[in-house]
């Protein structure tokens, strides 16, 4: 698919190959900051936006014709996998996600069902071939989706949590039922992904926003086994990328595991992510999000830093976690900006 790709310097950034400069997007670039988008939000709640694929790739193609990364990211959210599994999220105005009645039970995770996704999911995979077409080869485009431990710590606090203690909980309590769940989550997952891959994403992104609230050995346990299954399941068919907040502990493994790059959060330094990553792999992030605040000549010469602190080959210039809604559009212009003019 790379063949027809007007720039394919992600893809070449995946396989490790020499580049003249390093790639770059930004984690939830389609959305939230921009002022096109806001238009849109004010007329389309959350999930209709998700679940409409002329919003959803029209979203997704805002940032590359006002800025030109150099790969695009499909508008969409990882709770779209338990919604299909018949657990009705919604996005409650000041809340966030918000799951009525949540997971607590043995017998809750014995109701939970495992779509057929083309049927459940069928909007994604029409927003994902409605926006190669806008895309027109411009740029590759990158699906996603949540960690299984990530989603299980939404389905069973039923909320965002600063801690999900009731997530942890049930893992401790209920240890049997909730690798269930995670098995349940999982499964789910890999077909999601190889039918968006069949429908046209170039790669595949994991988020396992939530893995940092785990301990290393409990991080193995309820969150690593699975991402490593989806890993093996799509990396014949796509380049895997993992992004685990917080996770720096996991790098070697994660290094291990066959994904094309690894995510790095704003907390873990370029030399210590590339020496427990092992030095081979793809690594891609990690500029502080509320660094954007910076002015944007500070901006530019802290990218530089970074790429220099990085190495400009084996590495995909993003951002440590998902841009904020406050960030003015001109920074994220000059961060942009910044590693297009880059040169050693």
């Amino acid at each position: 698919m790379s063949s027809v790709l007007k720039n394919d310097l992600f893809l070449r950034a995946l396989k490790g190959e020499t580049v003249t400069r390093p790639p770059v997007w930004m984690m939830r670039q389609a959305g939230r900051y921009l002022p096109e988008f806001i238009k849109i939000r004010e007329q389309y709640d959350f999930f209709t936006r998700c679940q409409t694929p002329e919003l959803a790739s029209e979203i997704t193609v805002q940032p590359i014709r006002r800025f030109g990364m150099d790969a695009a990211i499909l508008f969409s959210d990882i709770l779209v996998v338990p919604q299909a599994m018949e657990i009705p999220f919604e996005m409650k105005p000041g809340v966030g996600p918000w799951l009525e009645n949540p997971i607590r039970t043995p017998q809750d995770v014995e109701r939970v069902t495992q779509p057929d996704v083309e049927i459940s999911l069928k909007y994604v995979m029409d927003a994902i071939r409605m926006t190669n077409e806008k895309l027109q080869g411009e740029v590759p485009l990158i699906g996603f989706a949540g960690s299984p431990w990530t989603i299980f710590c939404y389905c069973v606090q039923g909320q965002g949590s600063k801690n999900f203690d009731q997530a942890k909980a049930f893992c401790f309590t209920h240890p049997k039922a909730a690798h269930k769940l995670l098995q349940k989550i999982t499964d789910t997952t890999i077909a999601y992904l190889k039918a968006k891959v069949v429908a046209g994403v170039h790669a595949v992104q994991l988020f396992d926003s939530w893995g940092g609230m785990l301990s290393p050995e409990d991080y193995t346990e309820f969150s690593w086994q699975y991402l490593q299954q989806i890993v093996t399941a799509l990396k014949a068919e796509a380049p895997v990328i993992v992004f685990g907040k917080g996770c720096w502990f996991a790098l070697d493994t994660m290094a291990k595991s066959g994904a094309s790059a690894l995510g790095v959060d704003w907390t873990c330094a370029p030399g210590m992510a590339r020496k427990f990553s092992g030095g081979q792999i793809t690594l891609q992030g990690n500029f502080d999000p509320s660094r954007l605040l910076s002015p944007p000549e500070t901006i530019r010469k802290m990218v530089h830093e970074m790429i220099r602190a990085f190495g400009k080959d084996r590495y995909i210039v993003n951002l440590g976690h998902g841009i904020l809604p406050n960030i003015p559009v001109s920074h994220a212009g000059a961060f942009i900006q910044a590693v297009k003019e880059y040169t050693e």
